[in-house]
């Protein structure tokens, strides 16, 4: 019972629930024209299945499986740990770690972590922001309620992406063991953006997604978080075929 409560719990969420019903009223729309009909339910066929855990954790395993997380064992030193930007929610009335999205939380912990690891490494935040805020702020605020102290911290607030994120710290991270946090779907645009500007960084990912551990059941009905996640792992390939081809155009451009 419990297991059928979830199942259709899950069927009731606006996403699977509004594929359900486009696909009940498709039964009704007159075939009469038959491409665009069959067309019609391939797209929706298509995003229904992008949507759930089963196939979402087999683009998850090709896209990250050989990516492990940081091993402090195998680092004996760390100088620089860098954390990059993510999603952000300004709202003067909260504190800075709400005004995180959960992206950006999932990086500062893992920076947060390893700063406490190598307490004499200093810890750079960076990412842009709006509404007053920016990513580098909220970030750095969050570590110091952490316990990290505001003289360990660099703040980067002016970078739009990771691009420009390579291009200003790393005259701050040549010849330094520097540590790069971000998440495990976005690390490796991320490394090759940071050592094409000369900077070795040793991987440090975190936000790891695994839908394995869910019942049967639940792997074929269409998930919001499934879907979110095959976004950004889409979002990382066209990120990496935009690199590029702006390095055919200008060798020198990333």
């Amino acid at each position: 019972m419990f297991e059928v409560k979830k199942v259709v719990g899950q069927l009731l969420m606006p996403l699977p629930l509004s594929l359900v019903v486009l696909m009940g009223l498709m039964i009704f729309i007159a075939k009469t024209r038959k491409g665009p009909y069959i067309a019609s339910w391939l797209v929706l066929l298509s995003i229904w299945a992008l949507s759930t855990p089963y196939v979402a954790q087999h683009i998850i395993e090709r896209d990250t499986s050989t990516l492990a997380a940081f091993n402090p064992s195998k680092h004996s030193n760390i100088d620089k740990i860098v954390v990059l930007g993510c999603d952000l929610y300004p709202d003067k009335s909260l504190p800075s770690n709400a005004q995180l999205g959960s992206c950006g939380l999932a990086r500062l912990v893992e920076g947060v972590r390893l700063a406490n690891i190598y307490p004499k490494a200093q810890l750079y935040v960076s990412g842009y922001g709006y509404g007053h805020a920016t990513s580098a702020g909220l970030m750095a605020r969050t570590a110091q309620s952490l316990g990290i102290s505001a003289t360990r911290i660099k703040q980067n607030p002016n970078t739009k992406d990771t691009a420009d994120e390579a291009k200003m710290l790393a005259p701050l991270l040549v010849d330094y063991d520097v540590a790069l946090v971000t998440s495990a779907a976005h690390m490796k645009r991320a490394k090759n953006l940071f050592e094409a500007q000369g900077v070795e960084v040793f991987p440090a990912p975190t936000e790891f997604y695994n839908f394995k551990s869910l019942p049967l059941s639940r792997q074929f009905i269409a998930n919001d978080k499934a879907l979110d996640i095959v976004t950004r792992i889409c979002h990382e390939q066209i990120g990496s075929i935009w690199i590029t081809i702006r390095r055919i155009i200008d060798p020198s451009a990333l």
